[in-house]
């Protein structure tokens, strides 16, 4: 990690974030998850081919959402910047995926957004969603084309109408990376992102990013929220599609 002429705040930021995190790995390691899967780590678990069928806490996110009331607020040269953004957030099915025993159904996913008023993108990311019912645990992957990426986890029941995802910088399993300029710029330290399944068919999203920008001591809090409608349903993953079985 390029650290810069800001180490000591980042240093000093880095230790409170992670125990406000949680120390993911090791909150990870205390659940006995690292033994979950036993010795055998190439047999495949058997798995189901209707993915929208498996997909726990995450079926109701499947397909493609607007949202048109997005609030952002971020740092600023002069403190803190607010935005209003439209969003366009689309998940698909994809086929189920193994590691040997590790199994994992999901959603591949792609969101869009724009400031209101305005054409030119404000921000745009991609990754999965996904759903390991033996951990009984949701996976969530980012990466955005400004060069940075993470890798963010959370429990949930398979039915479970709200859950968080977390990750943090130095992090061994669930953790962030940036690009050199963007590490020692703008360093991002930890992130969560709560989600919400509401009673009239939308979802919704508190995301919070914490920074440390260079020349600041202070852990700045980027917050990202919005409510999402549905525009139309998910296909099926390619697997079942291809198939005469019915849901």
């Amino acid at each position: 990690m390029t650290l810069g002429p800001n180490t000591a705040a980042r240093d000093t930021a880095l230790g409170p974030s992670l125990r406000v995190m949680g120390r993911i790995d090791q909150t990870w390691e205390s659940e006995g998850r690292e033994d979950l899967y036993g010795d055998d780590i190439f047999t495949e678990a058997p798995s189901e081919i209707d993915t929208l069928a498996h997909l726990g806490p995450l079926a109701p996110l499947a397909g493609l959402w607007q949202g048109t009331k997005g609030l952002d607020v971020h740092p600023f040269v002069a403190g803190l910047e607010t935005d209003r953004y439209l969003e366009r957030y689309e998940l698909e099915p994809i086929d189920p995926q193994t590691n040997g025993p590790q199994l994992f159904y999901g959603l591949r996913y792609h969101t869009h957004v724009t400031k209101i008023g305005e054409v030119g993108t404000f921000h745009d990311q991609v990754g999965y969603w996904l759903w390991e019912p033996e951990a009984a645990r949701v996976t969530f992957t980012l990466s955005i084309p400004r060069g940075e990426v993470l890798l963010a986890t959370g429990s949930a029941a398979p039915d479970a109408t709200s859950f968080e995802v977390r990750a943090a910088t130095g992090e061994r399993h669930y953790g962030i990376l940036a690009n050199p300029f963007l590490d020692r710029a703008f360093t991002t330290v930890a992130f969560r992102m709560y989600v919400t399944i509401n009673d009239d068919g939308t979802w919704s999203y508190e995301e919070e990013t914490d920074l440390v920008v260079e020349g600041s001591h202070d852990v700045l809090a980027h917050t990202d929220r919005n409510t999402l409608s549905r525009l139309a349903s998910a296909v099926a993953n390619p697997m079942f599609e291809g198939t005469d079985g019915d849901r």
